[in-house]
């Protein structure tokens, strides 16, 4: 019996070929070109840093499983479509790159160590379950086995990877390198572009303390976020010698030399960007929080602003933003849960719930956070992002350190974590 399409495509991903099928129409083989898997492929879900999956979000769940990666957490797990978790973890020793099955308790399918200090970035999982991670120095990709695809050198740390146009993987670090690789061969298209000049190329990890809390010290603290619909790359970049951050608009263009060009440099958000950029669905606005404690809206054709909205508490996460416009305020010491209308009014407020994390939103129905729970502990808040009312709330046992985010799966599971490498997996009730 010959294999199945899937298992075709999935051994042609794995072996870095190139299938052509038949059909009616002529030969193809666009679909092994790489795109993003179908689930919570990286840290904030997309591209676009949206923090919302189509999912219909569970409100009912329960705790399946709990474990430890043995180390600390900086940023979201990803989840792949064939129920694949990522995590890049920075431990004493042994490993530090994991995979696990979340629909299997976690039991771990396969790890290994990557050079530490790159704990801000996520892995980024494609729809053939192939991993592209940094660490500082180097990119690089692994299929669903633990044998490197492909590594090659970069100037810094890389923040999350993004996917472009199917088959280009997009890079840049912290130290401001702009690269697109081809996402199979591992090779660079087109000409690198440097946001900032004089960086020594041997000193991969200058700087690099200093991005978890956006200090100046680390250019770029934040990854980027694209729109397939604009063709927009919106970044933070703290420049040498600064007073404070900007955002910076790069034009994508895959048919010209060089791909990607600086298009904008904006100062419009009060004291500089903190946390990265989100867009919308049309990609026409990016949504990002000013050290005023504003969040910001900037119209990513020219980077000049939309309108601002004071939040009376300074978010330390990202907003998550639906494709229907609904916005859900950054979280952090401090905060309250805050609906935002895509006009920039507030729609709605709950000063006695204090998110943690980013609100990650599955569906029109469902958002999960995490806030306290009594004085020390941290518990997984559902609720409804239409007006922020409760749906349910599950105390997350012996959880220390900060939560880093909430994951939703393609299968409704969801998964949280915090620094300190607890992670807890959750399926629909």
């Amino acid at each position: 019996m010959p294999a199945s399409t899937t298992t075709m495509r999935r051994l042609a991903a794995m072996l870095g070929i190139t299938v052509l099928t038949a059909t009616a129409c002529g030969n193809t083989d666009t679909w092994v070109e790489a795109h993003a898997a179908q689930g919570w492929s990286a840290q904030y879900a997309d591209s676009a840093n949206s923090s919302y999956t189509p999912v219909d979000g569970a409100n009912t769940l329960t705790l399946e499983w709990s474990r430890s990666v043995k180390g600390r957490l900086g940023a979201q797990v990803a989840l792949g479509a064939g129920g694949y978790l990522a995590a890049n973890a920075q431990t004493a020793d042994g490993c530090s790159l994991m995979l696990w099955e979340s629909d299997n308790n976690g039991r771990q399918r396969w790890c290994t160590r990557l050079w530490q200090g790159g704990g801000m970035s996520s892995p980024l999982i494609d729809g053939f379950d192939n991993l592209y991670i940094g660490q500082p120095g180097a990119i690089m990709s692994f299929p669903p086995t633990q044998w490197i695809r492909w590594r090659q050198p970069v100037i810094g740390m890389p923040t999350t990877p993004r996917l472009l146009d199917p088959g280009q993987l997009l890079v840049i670090t912290h130290l401001g390198q702009v690269l697109v690789f081809d996402a199979h061969r591992g090779t660079v298209i087109g000409t690198p572009l440097d946001l900032v000049e004089g960086v020594d190329p041997t000193d991969a990890q200058r700087g690099l303390q200093d991005c978890p809390q956006g200090r100046s010290g680390c250019p770029v603290a934040a990854a980027p976020a694209f729109s397939a619909a604009t063709d927009i790359v919106v970044t933070t970049l703290w420049e040498p010698n600064a007073a404070a951050p900007v955002l910076v608009g790069l034009r994508y263009r895959p048919d010209r030399t060089p791909m990607l060009t600086r298009e904008w440099t904006s100062t419009a958000v009060g004291g500089g960007p903190i946390a990265g950029p989100v867009l919308s669905a049309d990609g026409s606005t990016a949504y990002v929080n000013g050290r005023d404690r504003r969040l910001w809206a900037v119209n990513t054709a020219d980077g000049k602003p939309k309108w601002s909205v004071p939040l009376d508490y300074q978010p330390q996460t990202p907003p998550s933003v639906s494709p229907q416009g609904v916005i859900v305020s950054g979280g952090g010491p401090g905060a309250a849960l805050v609906g935002v209308t895509p006009d920039g009014k507030i729609a709605w407020s709950h000063s006695d719930v204090e998110p943690l994390s980013t609100s990650s939103q599955a569906g029109e129905h469902v958002a999960y956070t995490v806030t306290r729970d009594g004085a020390n502990g941290q518990a997984l808040l559902a609720f409804d992002p239409a007006d922020g009312h409760t749906l349910n709330r599950y105390p997350l046992p012996e959880a220390t350190g900060w939560p880093v985010g909430v994951s939703v799966g393609h299968d409704r599971r969801v998964i949280t974590a915090t620094s300190d490498g607890q992670v807890y997996g959750f399926a629909p009730a």
